[in-house]
């Protein structure tokens, strides 16, 4: 039986670092996502469909200046591209953790991706409510997506690194409904 998983945004962060001056490092958040995942009952090694997306004009650096010019056409072009998404495709064991491999897409630009993963565990909450904790870890390059913007100091120190560090933190909720393979099939064909 196919199981649903939704991300709960309360206990949720989408978190990404960039160098900056290659002397510090800038943390920015997508405050508005969605991740929605299926099971094969509660095995996530056997999950048919994980898809993440962000919305850009979510982005969030903590500072309204960068926000405004990482959302313009040097970066992310939102008015072009609203969203950024991630469709997973192999979620598997490896060593005492886990990969997840899938394709990104910003830009209108799809890459694979591939990120390590710990596996917190699955409980009930207080409410009832079954729950299950990732972290997971990882890297791109923005260039790869044509988020090319580049400046360079007068001392030759280049303004924004190409490595962008990923990290998040997801809890998923366990949707009450567990569908039936012709129940999703149908819900599917109505999308």
């Amino acid at each position: 039986m196919k199981t649903k998983w939704k991300a709960d945004p309360a206990h949720a962060e989408i978190q990404f670092t960039v160098k900056h001056l290659m002397i510090t490092t800038v943390t920015g958040y997508f405050r508005d996502f969605e991740l929605d995942v299926e099971t094969e009952g509660d095995d996530f090694t056997k999950a048919s469909t994980i898809v993440f997306t962000a919305k850009i004009d979510s982005i969030n650096t903590n500072n309204a200046q960068r926000d405004t010019h990482l959302k313009s056409a040097d970066f992310f072009a939102s008015d072009e591209y609203s969203r950024l998404i991630f469709e997973g495709k192999h979620f598997k064991k490896h060593a005492a953790n886990y990969l997840l491999s899938g394709d990104l897409t910003i830009r209108n630009v799809t890459r694979p991706v591939e990120v390590e993963v710990e596996y917190g565990g699955t409980i009930k909450d207080p409410w009832g409510q079954k729950r299950a904790g990732f972290t997971l870890e990882g890297k791109i390059n923005r260039k790869d997506f044509n988020l090319t913007w580049d400046a360079v100091t007068e001392a030759g120190h280049v303004v924004v690194s190409n490595e962008i560090k990923i990290h998040c933190a997801i809890e998923l909720v366990k949707q009450t409904q567990t569908l039936t393979v012709a129940e999703q099939q149908a819900e599917h064909a109505e999308a």
